[in-house]
């Protein structure tokens, strides 16, 4: 069996977004979710399931995105620190 990236779909309350895709991607998603219902045993989610747990996913695996966000918090709570003192 395939080492997916992506585990179950939790089944969260929505927010509508509306979003484009290109056909080529959106074939891609549905052949994804068909792949991930059988490694998981469950029914194949709606191919726009899974686009929040892959963006997600690559945020939490951007150490770039990471590091930047680390660098900016730090700078906030430094700028605060110095305003306060």
């Amino acid at each position: 069996m395939a080492k997916l990236k992506l585990g179950p779909i939790a089944d969260d309350k929505p927010v509508k977004v509306t979003v484009e895709l290109p056909a080529a991607l959106h074939r891609d998603l549905a052949d994804y979710a068909q792949v991930l219902g059988r490694t998981t045993g469950q029914t194949a989610p709606d191919p726009s399931k899974l686009i929040v747990p892959m963006i997600e996913r690559f945020m939490a695996t951007d150490r770039a995105f990471a590091r930047a966000r680390r660098d900016r918090s730090a700078q906030v709570a430094g700028g605060s620190a110095e305003k306060s003192g």
